[in-house]
């Protein structure tokens, strides 16, 4: 497919590794001048460090919400969930997505042209395989919000849409989740996928690309399962 995103900006949140670092190099492959940020160039939970942030970059054409994660947490009884264990997670996920999407519309309205993709998870179309009710219900909002702002800003040219990956072995955080199921929850997990592996970084960063294409132009407010066909879903 031919992207043509030659000239084009792109800000990618979450890059420090995995998927993140996968799509930003994606975007530049096909010629996009992209921008990676990571917890060390902003928090992006900070309404402040958003603005300052895309203030520096002076807009940009393609956003992706990448940034997110469990924030080191593992499954509790929801009993035993602090309130600040609660907005961590909904917040690295939810809250960021937001702030950044409300920092790119306005330079993408004038320019009539933008293309917003966020990445939620297959958690967001089912349960959590972590176990962690705050990251479930944030990926979930992920897309809620996707439909909502596909609505809202089609008028100006704008696409937003949403990716939910299913497992991929892509960080520290996955590969210790993928370690402890051990090798009969490992096996159980491959034979559950109907292409009978687990998902890598690149197999998302090409669905970024397929939304941030021209010839994507008409497809909005959708989310697409990259899971190699998960049959828990």
């Amino acid at each position: 497919m031919t992207t043509g995103l030659v000239g084009k900006t792109a800000v990618v949140t979450g890059t420090a590794h995995g998927i993140g670092a996968a799509i930003a190099e994606a975007l530049r492959g096909a010629g996009a001048a992209v921008h990676g940020v990571d917890k060390d160039t902003a928090d992006l939970t900070s309404p402040d460090a958003v603005r300052i942030l895309f203030a520096g970059i002076g807009g940009a054409d393609i956003l992706v919400n990448n940034a997110g994660g469990v924030c080191g947490q593992v499954g509790r009884p929801l009993e035993e969930v602090t309130d600040r264990d609660w907005h961590e997670v909904v917040d690295a996920n939810l809250t960021s997505a937001f702030l950044c999407t409300r920092a790119v519309v306005p330079v993408m309205k004038e320019r009539r042209w933008g293309r917003i993709v966020t990445i939620s998870s297959a958690a967001g179309l089912g349960v959590s395989k972590t176990g962690i009710q705050a990251y479930a219900s944030a990926k979930a909002a992920q897309i809620g919000f996707t439909r909502q702002m596909a609505h809202e800003l089609g008028p100006f040219g704008i696409t937003v849409n949403c990716i939910a990956p299913g497992f991929i072995l892509s960080n520290p955080t996955s590969a210790a989740q993928f370690e402890s199921y051990g090798a009969d929850g490992q096996r159980d997990l491959i034979n559950g996928i109907a292409m009978r592996r687990l998902g890598e970084p690149a197999d998302i960063a090409n669905g970024v690309l397929f939304f941030a294409a021209e010839q994507s132009s008409w497809v909005t407010g959708q989310t697409i399962a990259i899971d190699g066909g998960d049959a828990f879903l």
